[in-house]
């Protein structure tokens, strides 16, 4: 496959779990969790290269033989539960830049989000070209205008958002970030690493299927996953 330079995908999968112990690695319709997402990213025309980032040395080899590149361990610093995602996500990209990697644009994958399609990569990378970072996101199931409540600092509880409507048509809609796909301009990813995520001045949206949003926590999302691609594969069949 021909593929252009500028766009790299890179996943990030630390060893340790506690929702789910190894999950990262556990199968997930005869392929480890991990795989299904490099799979995707390779599968994508528009990345140029895929690369792990990640402290554990089984998750490294498999990830290898999958076809993507894992170019160290992390550092411990880096991998700890407390330790957030942005640094160690801007430590594996400025390393591939510093070998001559040509990076404009950072597609980041979550690992346990394998439901997301090679389709969902592209047309995320094409969603918002204006926006430094793009996020994928499903419909949110509540809604604060709606449906969420919270307790207010004298004890009752109160509407998140808005006074309230009798109908879900009458308020905007609102979305979840579903953690699977972040499309990062090189420039935006420096920033956030920093400041967060939220200092990055324009962020753009793509809507995926709540069918494809799935996020592997723990073994009910795991066996939720494992029923919705069972159902894929008997459509399709």
């Amino acid at each position: 496959m021909n593929r252009p330079a500028g766009t790299i995908a890179t996943i990030c999968a630390r060893g340790g779990s506690k929702g789910l112990p190894g999950k990262n690695l556990r199968e997930l319709q005869g392929l480890p969790l991990i795989v299904h997402s490099i799979r995707q990213a390779l599968a994508c025309a528009a990345v140029s290269g895929v690369y792990v980032s990640t402290d554990d040395q089984a998750i490294a080899d498999v990830a290898r033989a999958a076809g993507a590149q894992v170019p160290f361990l992390r550092p411990s610093e880096l991998a700890t539960d407390q330790a957030p995602k942005l640094p160690a996500l801007e430590h594996l990209v400025a390393w591939v830049a510093s070998q001559g990697v040509k990076v404009d644009t950072v597609v980041d994958l979550q690992p346990t989000s394998p439901l997301r399609e090679p389709q969902d990569i592209a047309a995320a990378l094409a969603a918002d070209p204006g926006a430094g970072l793009v996020v994928s996101v499903c419909e949110a199931r509540d809604n604060p205008y709606f449906n969420l409540v919270e307790r207010t600092s004298d004890g009752r509880v109160s509407l998140s958002k808005g006074l309230g409507s009798g109908r879900r048509q009458d308020v905007p809609d609102v979305f979840a970030l579903n953690g699977s796909i972040y499309v990062w301009q090189r420039d935006a990813l420096q920033l956030a690493a920093q400041q967060g995520l939220w200092s990055v001045p324009r962020i753009g949206l793509y809507v995926m299927p709540r069918a494809r949003s799935v996020d592997i926590d723990d073994l009910d999302d795991f066996e939720y996953a494992q029923w919705l691609l069972s159902r894929r594969k008997d459509t399709a069949s």
